[in-house]
Order: C-alpha cells, then structure tokens, then sequence
C-alpha cells in the first residue's frame, strides 16, 4: 500500500472517528465549558471538572483520577477551555494507553481461537464479519465457527458475510451442540493450515449459569484439540448502552472469563466516554472500536487520538 492511500485510509478513520464520537465529545466540551481563569484549578472549579466527566459516561474512578492529576498543574498562559480540553485529553490518553492492544495473531500451532461473546443486538455478529476482514487485510486466512445455534438469524447473517468475504465457514443446525460445531471448526482450520478462526457464541444473558455450562463445554473441546486454545475470548460491547456496557463485562469476566473487549456503535451515540470508565474500571485490553456499519468501520483502538477526539482537541 502507496504511503498516498495510507494518508487518505487514515484521514478518513479520523473523519469517521470524529463522526461517530462528536455527541460524546459535545456534551465534554459542553460540560467543561466556563472553567476558565487563573493558572491553577480552584476547589470548585475541579468539582465542575469531576462532575462534568462523570455526566460524560467518563465514570467516578477515571474522573477522580483526572481531577487528581489536574489540582496540581499549572496552566502557565493561563487557563482557557483550550488548555483544559489539552490537559483532560492528556489524562485520558494516560488512562488508555495501557489497555490499548490490537488482537496479534501469533498462536503456533495454528489457528489462533478466537471466541467472541457478547449479548444479543450489540453488533457481535457484524463485528466478527469487520474482524475478519481486518485479519485479511494484515494477509492472514481466516474461517468463521457459527456457534450461536440458537439464533438462525445470526447463522444465517454470518454466513452471508463469509461469503461476501470469501472465507470458509462451519455451522450447523439451528439448536444444535455449539461445541460440536466448534470442534469441527477447529480440525477443519487445523487441517487446511488456517491462520486463524473466529468463532461466534450465544449472547443469553437471561439465564447465566446455562450460558456459563455452554461456554465451558466449548472450551474444553477446544482444549482436547489445542490445549492453548481458546487463545482470545473478546467481548463486543454496544457503547450506546453506557454504564451498562460495564454490568456486561463483570457478568461475563465471570461467565466466560473474557480477554479483551471490542467497542462498537460509537457512531452518533453520546456516551463514548464508557470507553474510558471501562478502561479505568477493568484494565481489559481495548483491541478495536468500531464507529459504523461499513466493513472497514472497526480499526485497532488508537488512545490518543481518541483521547483527543473525546477532550473536543481535535474537531
């Protein structure tokens, strides 16, 4: 690829980016708007700062923590909303820098097992199709697992996008063993040296223990197979939902002992800032965002630049 269509590639992730988190990025800004004046924060004026971060889905802990770091700078030209969006997207961009980890295929034995979970309408199914299309994009094969059998809907969306994508894919039928489909996947992608299989699971969250036995059956398959395996299990989580994004990634640390986790719907929804709380909160790895419908939407979790896009630094 020409430097030329890198150039243009990334600037238009950026427009896309700027698209998707400006609610988030207006009601900051909006929020944080008066606290101007001398070179140090006030008392109140941090107040505002934390509450202000806090109504922007930002969450108690990281807004504690960017209050703390901002009451003891100063601000030597004087503070103008400016300098305080500067200060906030340097806070935030520290909170994270630590989590942000792209998804490296780097199993041997090939393939790299990749579960992904997550609840019913939060865009896992779509999400798998952009994964894999980012895989084919560094050149690596994949083929897909449709182990959500409870859903013909999502057997049937999976299998459109592996065809649309020109990839392989098992399934079986509707309310069949996902385990069996599993391991089928996985002698199958081991058989024709596929680097990586993507494997898509029920997102029931109403009845959690029978979720959870579904889950541990698939991986001790998995682990009869390939003892690694699964090497990710990655959460998509819908961040129109907010502070409940969160609930979900403690339920199913629990459930199904997640990796890492995969933001999507950051277009046009305001509460882009649950990125953060639940970078802050958790300290899971944040291996891509997606911010639309298209099938180059999902890109690796850059930190500043949404750091900076949620601060209202870059507009």
């Amino acid at each position: 690829m020409t430097s030329d269509n890198s150039a243009s590639t990334d600037a238009g992730w950026t427009d896309r980016l700027l698209g998707g988190l400006r609610k988030t990025s207006e009601r900051l800004t909006e929020n944080l708007a008066g606290i101007t004046g001398a070179t140090r924060l006030s008392d109140t004026q941090l107040d505002d700062l934390e509450d202000a971060l806090i109504l922007s889905d930002l969450g108690p802990s990281a807004a504690s923590r960017i209050r703390e770091k901002l009451a003891t700078g100063r601000f030597e030209k004087g503070l103008d909303e400016a300098a305080l969006a500067e200060a906030v997207a340097a806070e935030i961009a520290a909170i994270l820098r630590p989590v942000a980890k792209p998804l490296e295929i780097v199993a041997f034995p090939r393939p790299q097992v990749i579960l992904v979970i997550g609840v019913n309408g939060s865009g896992k199914t779509t999400t798998i199709a952009k994964l894999a299309h980012l895989f084919q994009e560094q050149d690596y094969s994949v083929m897909l697992a449709a182990g959500d059998t409870f859903r013909a809907a999502a057997i049937g969306q999976l299998k459109v996008w592996a065809e649309r994508l020109g990839i392989e894919i098992v399934t079986g039928p509707e309310g069949g063993d996902p385990a069996s489909i599993v391991f089928d996947a996985v002698k199958a992608a081991t058989d024709k040296g596929i680097d990586t299989l993507i494997v898509d699971t029920a997102g029931r969250l109403q009845n959690k223990r029978e979720l959870m036995d579904e889950l541990a059956k698939v991986r001790r398959v998995l682990g009869r197979l390939n003892p690694e395996a699964p090497h990710d299990v990655v959460l998509v989580l819908d961040a129109t939902n907010g502070q409940n994004a969160l609930q979900q990634i403690e339920i199913f640390k629990e459930v199904a002992g997640v990796t890492g986790l995969i933001m999507t719907k950051l277009d046009g929804t305001a509460r882009g800032g649950v990125l953060v709380a639940a970078a802050e909160q958790y300290g899971l790895p944040i291996h891509a965002i997606g911010v639309g419908e298209k099938i180059d939407d999902l890109r690796p979790f850059d930190p500043d630049l949404v750091a900076k896009v949620i601060a209202g630094v870059v507009r």
